[in-house]
Parts: structure tokens; sequence; C-alpha cells
């Protein structure tokens, strides 16, 4: 594979709608976001349409999908009320995260391997109506093996561990994981599978994640919403793009 193929940058709008939640009504307005951050340079748009519509709303997605002229990947759990919501709309992509009520944030990544009979059926009809799948899981072989044997197109890779190790100085850590993320990657493309990756990415981890020739994809959110409070955001993402393409270089 040529490392010189442009890498592209998913954009998260979730935490726009966040902000947008605390108070009520309608701004800041995600779908504003999403224009920006195409016009900043961002290959597609991410939003995760969580059971509990934390953040983004049902109206958010219908929007996206008539004002969107780049991808949307379309965050969901494994339920059959998503599943139904994604072939209402037929995004161009389907992500399939784990999800649980009580935490923060996506913890970690999908448990395939325990369930592949469930998520090969629960995938198929999102495949005939059009949609790429991924699945969002950990850097592990048993996963992405029974991601590509239950018909996911796409895995996206679970980069908070080695991000986490970052923030907290874990020099040994990081490099374990970063072993384990470049490891799996050509594994996995090595499958015939198109490898993305994301969580917690920012300014000072991308760059060895981008510079990996197997990942064609990085999908980040909260950290751009977060330093565009400070920058802007086609700035914030401007120099996220920059940083990637130099890596990638």
């Amino acid at each position: 594979m040529s490392d010189t193929k442009k890498l592209r940058l998913g954009v998260n709008i979730d935490h726009v709608a966040t902000v947008r939640n605390a108070r009520g009504g309608d701004y800041p307005d995600p779908l504003r976001a999403a224009r920006i951050a195409q016009e900043a340079g961002a290959d597609g748009i991410t939003a995760h349409l969580r059971e509990d519509r934390r953040h983004i709303s049902d109206a958010d997605i219908e929007g996206l999908m008539d004002v969107l002229t780049v991808p949307l990947n379309f965050e969901m759990a494994a339920t059959s009320e998503m599943q139904q919501i994604a072939l209402r709309h037929q995004p161009h992509a389907v992500c399939i995260v784990p999800e649980k009520r009580e935490e923060r944030t996506t913890e970690g990544g999908l448990e395939v391997a325990r369930e592949e009979n469930r998520l090969a059926h629960f995938i198929a009809p999102l495949r005939d109506a059009g949609c790429r799948v991924s699945i969002f899981i950990a850097a592990d072989k048993r996963q992405i093996e029974a991601a590509h044997r239950i018909g996911a197109q796409v895995i996206e890779l679970h980069t908070g561990a080695y991000c986490d190790a970052h923030a907290e100085g874990d020099a040994e850590t990081v490099k374990k994981e970063l072993a384990d993320l470049g490891e799996m990657a050509k594994f996995a493309y090595g499958l015939g599978l198109e490898v993305h990756a994301g969580h917690g990415l920012n300014y000072e981890t991308v760059s060895p994640v981008a510079a990996f020739p197997e990942v064609m994809e990085l999908n980040i959110g909260h950290f751009l919403i977060g330093e565009s409070i400070f920058r802007g955001l086609q700035p914030a993402i401007a120099e996220m793009r920059r940083l990637m393409d130099e890596a990638r270089a």
C-alpha cells in the first residue's frame, strides 16, 4: 500500500449538541458545525445517535442527511430501534459501537466475538440497503477476525487506551498500545477490511496513528469541538488536517 494515499478526516459533531442541550433551545446548531467542518476540509461527518439522546437528536440526523455534501458516518448501538432509523435514512456509513447508559463516553470496543451470530444478522439488512458497515473494536486479533466473518466492510480501531496512556505520561504503555494498533491495522488490512481509527485523539497523539499506512480514516470529535472554543472550528480542523497530512507524508 502506498503511504502517500490521503488520510481522511471524519469530524464528530456530537458535542456541539452537548453544549446546545445544556441550555435547551437550538443553539449552537450541530448542522452549522457540520457545514463549517466541510468547508475546513473534513472528508466526512460523524454523529452518534445514542439511545438516551443525550446529545445528537433524531432531528439532527434528518437535518444532516439533508444538508451534507460529504458522507455521514452514523454511529449507533446494535438495537432494533437504531437499525430502523439507519434503514430509513440510509447514510453512507453506519458504525456499530457499544453503548451503556451510565458511561460518559464510549469506553471500549464492541465485543464481536461473543455475539457473532446476532451481529451478523443485525448488519445484513444495513449492508443490503447500501450502507457501509463499520465495527468499532479494540486492537485485538480475535475481534478483527470476528468482524470480518460477520461481513463488516470496515473496522474502526479504538485509540482510547493509547491516548489515555499518553495523557498519563506512561511511555511504556504508549509504546505498547501504538505497536498493537499498528500490528492490528496491518492484520485487518490483510483480511481485506478498510481500517479507520479514533477516540481521544488530539494534536499531540494524532501523528503516530496517522502515519500507519493501512489506516484510511481518523474520526475525531471531542478534542476538536473543545479546541474550537479557543481558536474557532475551522482553524482547529485545519490544524488537525495539517498534522495528519504531515504525518502521512
